[in-house]
């Protein structure tokens, strides 16, 4: 089965089940298709530091489920993304359907790849915001750093910008007693 012609065409969730199993991540975005290759090995060590880290914590304290991508987050038939980490508190974790997390899941994290960096800073982030995630990590493997974004209202407020650089820690209000430092995560 090919591709559908997206040129023009405002595309939905339903249409990306009909795709090719390619090897390609597929995202849309106001109906615009986004496909982007598998990630390379260094995002996947930080995606797996991540996952180890901070799952083990979430698991050991049961607040909820943490997802590593690929797994998709539908906002809307337009907007579907799939974010490197997906959590999602105890208390919700309804939203995880059978084939993809239905509603804003309570922290999603991107780790930025040369391709994605402006998506990801600016788009997903607001469309992130708009939906009410509660909290947006931005990992940025080259310059070894974290921003965290979180809620206040209904726009996100840059809480962190952490570095390894200056020996901070990663920690979050949806984990708590979790300390992380970002050698850790980032080496």
């Amino acid at each position: 089965m090919a591709t559908p012609e997206v040129v023009g065409r405002i595309l939905t969730y339903g249409d990306l089940p009909d795709w090719e199993l390619d090897g390609l991540r597929h995202e849309l975005i106001g109906g615009e298709h986004i496909a982007e290759p598998s990630p390379i090995p260094r995002h996947q060590i930080v995606s797996m530091h991540l996952s180890r880290l901070v799952g083990g914590w979430i698991q050991e304290n049961q607040l909820g489920c943490l997802l590593a991508g690929p797994v998709d987050v539908v906002f809307a038939p337009t907007d579907v993304v799939v974010p490197d980490l997906v959590f999602v508190a105890r208390d919700r974790l309804d939203i995880i359907g059978e084939k993809y997390i239905d509603a804003a899941p309570d922290l999603l994290v991107e780790i930025l790849s040369p391709s994605t960096r402006r998506r990801d800073e600016i788009t997903k982030r607001h469309l992130y915001e708009q939906n009410g995630v509660r909290e947006y990590w931005v990992v940025d493997p080259e310059l070894e750093a974290i921003k965290v974004y979180r809620l206040a209202g209904e726009t996100y407020r840059r809480e962190a910008e952490l570095t390894v650089e200056t020996g901070d820690r990663l920690s979050s209000p949806l984990f708590p007693g979790l300390e992380i430092p970002l050698a850790e995560i980032l080496k």
